[in-house]
């Protein structure tokens, strides 16, 4: 699929790029180039292929989700210049 100019002046306005005539027949070509891998993979038959999660069978390693630090509230809230309710009391910064 090849793009115009005219296709390429629209993107490069909506992705808000400033292009000059020389960047522009670039990007042309790169762009057209992309499309054309696009379509190639597209017209590839992958109807027998079983889709994967991660394409090395790679398993990853997970700990188990079990808390493993104790409860220091008591401690925490000793060193709070003003507390209520057990919570921290700061001063208000927004108005």
């Amino acid at each position: 699929m090849a793009l115009d100019s005219k296709d390429v002046k629209n993107i490069a306005n909506l992705a808000r790029l400033a292009l000059d005539d020389q960047q522009i027949e670039q990007y042309r070509t790169d762009l057209s180039n992309i499309l054309d891998l696009v379509e190639q993979m597209n017209a590839v038959d992958t109807g027998d292929v079983q889709p994967l999660a991660h394409p090395t069978d790679a398993v990853q390693r997970l700990r188990a989700d079990v808390v493993t630090e104790s409860n220091q509230r008591e401690k925490y809230m000793a060193n709070a210049p003003a507390q209520e309710q057990g919570l921290f009391l700061v001063p208000k910064v927004v108005e």
